[in-house]
């Protein structure tokens, strides 16, 4: 199995950046997709970006494209999710995820982390 836990949260103002890590803890990281989803208050929880187990392909949200970036260093078992331009908008608990196949639906992920949360004022 694979244990998540984000951090990097906080509170920005609109136009600023924050970098998310998800480390993770257990057996062979390297072999899992990853994604980060976010929920925000009274909303549905919607994907955000993934990445395939090499790093080699990527898959943004249109609402995120260009400003948000995930990334991922196998050796470090740590996948990032660095967000510059940041809106209001973006508010939301952020939570990555672990799976067998690269997707941008939750309920294709196996494991999730506790979330971490992100407010952006404007």
């Amino acid at each position: 199995q694979v244990q998540l836990v984000e951090s990097g949260g906080g509170l920005v103002q609109a136009g600023g950046s924050l970098r998310l890590s998800c480390a993770a803890s257990g057996r062979t990281f390297s072999n899992y997709a990853m994604g980060w989803f976010r929920q925000a208050a009274g909303k549905e929880r919607e994907f955000v970006a993934a990445i395939r187990r090499s790093g080699g392909s990527t898959y943004y949200a249109d609402s995120v494209k260009g400003r948000f970036t995930i990334s991922r260093d196998n050796a470090k078992n740590t996948v990032y999710l660095q967000m510059n331009s940041l809106k209001p908008e973006d508010t939301a608990v952020y939570f990555c995820a672990a799976g067998t196949y690269y997707s941008g639906i939750a309920g294709s992920y196996e494991y999730w982390g506790q979330g971490t949360q992100v407010t952006v004022s404007s």
